[in-house]
């Protein structure tokens, strides 16, 4: 599996393609930033972010795209920015039919390093650690883009396994409806005369 992890923002959007392989086994493709002048307008900005996603989606060709989601921050300004460019990342995956996955960053955290309250240098590490990289990838939103990557190709299995038993449970309740209602409609003709 390839994934495209992106760690949206304006200023600097991480990205990062990794590929997974046997077991929990992964590997660091690329990692980068695409950076926009916080002067320039929010459209052109937004329009950068688009374009560069869409340049990596051409050069690497992923089967899914994770981004992380935006749940809070105390910077209201920096978190519609945030969400804006996430947004406009699962439009250009969404355009070529790629599936489109959003994690938290205490999902992020927890996968890769055992601690959803994990810091940004502890994140670093493991990342660093776990993709056998020489050096740590900079700047931080890079490291993210690849946590979000790594984070997907772990989760992944157990989300379509917990996904196939919701539906297995759906189906088995829909027949059981089925079953008393014919029962109850049996049940009725049986009392009338």
């Amino acid at each position: 599996m390839r994934v495209l992890g992106v760690d949206p923002g304006l200023t600097r959007c991480g990205i990062a393609v990794v590929d997974g392989g046997v077991g929990r086994a992964v590997h660091c493709v690329e990692a980068d930033v695409i950076r926009t002048p916080p002067d320039a307008e929010l459209a052109q900005r937004l329009l950068a972010v688009a374009d560069g996603v869409e340049a990596w989606l051409d050069r690497h060709e992923p089967d899914v795209v994770a981004v992380e989601r935006v749940f809070s921050q105390y910077n209201v300004r920096t978190a519609m920015g945030t969400a804006q460019a996430g947004g406009v990342v699962a439009l250009a995956a969404a355009r070529r039919g790629l599936p489109v996955t959003f994690h938290t960053p205490s999902e992020v955290k927890a996968a890769v390093t055992g601690s959803g309250r994990a810091g940004k240098a502890q994140v670093t590490t493991m990342v660093t650690r776990l993709l056998g990289l020489a050096e740590a990838p900079r700047p931080a939103d890079a490291a993210d883009a690849l946590a979000l990557a790594i984070c997907h190709i772990w989760r992944a299995p157990m989300r379509a396994r917990l996904a196939e038993a919701e539906a297995k449970a759906a189906e088995l309740a829909r027949r059981h409806k089925a079953r008393l209602a014919q029962a109850a409609h049996g049940a009725g003709k049986g009392t009338k005369r």
